[in-house]
């Protein structure tokens, strides 16, 4: 799943190579995708591109007409393209395809253009048309930006002492903060040298201070890596990047251990007993059900 350091790699390759264009054709493939209909889609037609820009893991096309807002969920993506087709779009009302269908086009008046697709069956990509980025309400509700100057230590420990969670659980809450995700927060976690399970409302003052180092320096290491690169190259770098989530098995590169996992229903985690859990090995979840 495209999370906040690639969607902020995409808005600012896509501000780069269009910002000032004018958009000359939008055309919906996936129906399905669409969750708007006031504004039309059409009404993109003919808009200038003032800028692109994220909001979570959302991201946001601003022109002078209507904002275009896009959630990428777990299989979508932005291919660009130098030089777009401009043969009719022909929409479909659902599709398991498990390649990336196409879902958007969009083309600019210097030819180029951008294909939102989704990969896989479980199509969950969404596609707003909208006044304003806020009239969306998964993005009018998303939680603090960890990036920001609003993510204080402080406003961490407001956060965590609200609630008695699992901590990895509570960097996923995109209500509480906004951007992260399944890989990520293995990342951060691992970086913190936390388990995935230890409780919100356990951590004292230092320990908030050292999760809150690790969040803003994974995620900002991650944007920096990202920066500059093309729309081609993003998910790459993002798997390059990773020290445990996605590499059950492999060694850690902290301390040699073996990176292990836990899994559930629709996902699972990684992460490292020596450096995370004082040894422990933590139950995979799948495995306990299979052997009641």
């Amino acid at each position: 799943m495209p999370e906040l350091p690639e969607v902020e790699g995409l808005a600012r390759f896509l501000d780069e190579r269009t910002r000032g264009r004018t958009v000359v054709a939008a055309d919906v493939a996936a129906v399905a995708a669409l969750k708007t209909h006031d504004p039309p889609v059409s009404s993109l037609v003919g808009a200038a591109v003032r800028g692109w820009t994220r909001r979570g893991k959302w991201l946001v096309l601003g022109t002078d007409g209507p904002v275009l807002a896009v959630h990428l969920a777990r299989g979508g993506w932005v291919r660009w393209r130098e030089d777009a087709p401009t043969t009719p779009v022909r929409p479909r009302l659902g599709g398991s395809s498990r390649g990336a269908a196409l879902a958007l086009r969009l083309r600019f008046d210097d030819g180029a253009g951008a294909d939102v697709t989704e990969a896989g069956t479980r199509k969950r990509l969404a596609v707003h048309v909208v006044h304003a980025a806020e009239d969306v309400e998964a993005i009018r509700t998303l939680g603090v930006e960890p990036l920001s100057e609003a993510f204080t230590p402080a406003v961490l420990a407001e956060l965590m002492r609200g609630r008695n969670q699992q901590i990895k659980g509570l960097l996923r809450d995109q209500h509480a903060v906004a951007g992260i995700g399944n890989a990520y927060s293995d990342e951060i976690l691992h970086a913190a040298r936390l388990s995935p399970f230890a409780l919100t409302r356990s951590f004292d003052a230092a320990g908030v201070a050292a999760l809150h180092t690790a969040v803003v320096g994974t995620l900002a290491a991650a944007v920096d890596a990202a920066t500059g690169r093309p729309a081609a190259e993003l998910k790459d770098a993002k798997r390059r990047g990773m020290h445990v989530h996605g590499r059950t098995g492999e060694a850690c590169p902290e301390c040699g251990d073996v990176v292990r996992e836990v899994s559930f229903a629709d996902r699972s985690l990684q992460y490292c007993a020596t450096c995370q859990t004082g040894g422990q090995v933590l139950a995979d979840r799948r495995m306990s059900r299979l052997l009641r």
